[in-house]
């Protein structure tokens, strides 16, 4: 069984989530955590629970789920995997903190990319499967992590509540989100639960049935 924590995190009110099982390992997806306490919470819920952290990863790559990752990497030694289609976003993470987070004297560094993954790769941790499923719109290399037996996705900035992510950003794309939602994300069970990257969770029935985006 998939035990999920959600951490809101910096200014943006982003959902940073560590996902074990009874093997006690765990994934921690979009670390977005900046601020010092932030950074202690995931930290002491990880220790208190007597987790192993072995994988990082993100569904897109902007910076308010990118924050932790240096700390993740300098307490546990892992680095974060991402879509090789957001490549481009993770070589200017220094220049979204001024853009995006207006940051300006922000001076931590990032870690390297220690993957890239594309669609359909399965990534395992403890006694279970994450599916990646490629869901371009808010960035061209935003996905859903969907682990399958449990009936549970993590769709980042793709899906939230009642709502969708925004498309204005660089090399966003209105119409490709629109086809990720009817043809990828309509196509899960509608009792999966998606967490998503900000705000609260929310079920595929629940959005096929009231999110305007998600209709028709």
């Amino acid at each position: 069984m998939l035990n999920v924590e959600r951490f809101v995190c910096n200014m943006f009110q982003e959902n940073t989530f560590i996902v074990s099982d009874e093997s006690n390992e765990c994934a921690i997806i979009d670390c977005g955590a900046l601020y010092d306490s932030e950074r202690q919470s995931v930290i002491n819920f990880i220790e208190t629970a007597g987790l192993t952290p072995v994988k990082l990863l993100c569904t897109h790559g902007h910076i308010d789920h990118y924050f932790g990752c240096m700390m993740i990497n300098e307490a546990y030694g892992l680095l974060p995997e991402v879509s090789a289609a957001d490549q481009f976003l993770i070589e200017k993470m220094q220049e979204q903190t001024q853009l995006f987070a207006m940051l300006g004297d922000y001076e931590e560094a990032f870690p390297p990319v220690g993957r890239y993954f594309d669609h359909g790769d399965n990534i395992k941790f403890g006694n279970h499967t994450l599916e990646v499923l490629a869901t371009p719109g808010h960035t061209p290399g935003s996905v859903f992590f969907y682990c399958r037996e449990e009936g549970v996705a993590f769709s980042g900035d793709t899906l939230f509540q009642m709502s969708i992510g925004r498309t204005d950003f660089e090399r966003g794309s209105f119409p490709d989100i629109m086809n990720s939602l009817h043809n990828v994300v309509a196509k899960l069970p509608e009792e999966t639960v998606v967490y998503t990257g900000h705000g609260p969770k929310t079920t595929i029935g629940r959005e096929l049935t009231y999110n305007p985006y998600m209709r028709g």
